[in-house]
């Protein structure tokens, strides 16, 4: 089991995208906001401490947020795409295509002067549905 705490406002990655135009041919794509690139970037700066093997099956993950407030609250799901993008780009997952479960995730409420996410990740064991 790995037990991890990111620390900084939990941010979404879709909510957070601005519109570019491509120079050479003239058409629109999205891109990530500068707000997301940074606490991406803070949180693979936490993660550079994680020693242990990148799991490469099945896992349960459990995401608990704490926000600095309630202004722009987050959608649940768009933190967890968030979350899981960031374990697999921090090489603790392989893919997050693998997580199995988020069980027991949940924005839990406000924390004025700790805002974070505590992430758990279990090796999921599935033999015919059962873990």
């Amino acid at each position: 089991m790995i037990r991890l705490i990111l620390t900084g406002r939990p941010i979404t990655k879709k909510n957070h995208q601005e519109i570019c135009i491509n120079n050479r041919t003239g058409k629109r794509f999205p891109r990530q906001s500068e707000a997301y690139q940074a606490y991406e970037e803070a949180c693979l700066w936490q993660l550079k401490s994680y020693r242990g093997e990148m799991i490469t099956g099945p896992v349960h993950v459990k995401a608990l947020y704490w926000m600095p407030d309630r202004r722009s609250w987050p959608d649940l799901i768009g933190l967890m795409q968030s979350t899981g993008d960031i374990l697999q780009k921090a090489r603790i997952i392989a893919n997050d295509k693998f997580i199995a479960s988020w069980d027991g995730s949940r924005i839990v409420g406000v924390d004025r002067e700790n805002p974070r996410v505590e992430i758990t990740v279990k090796e999921a064991h599935l033999l015919n549905g059962e873990n």
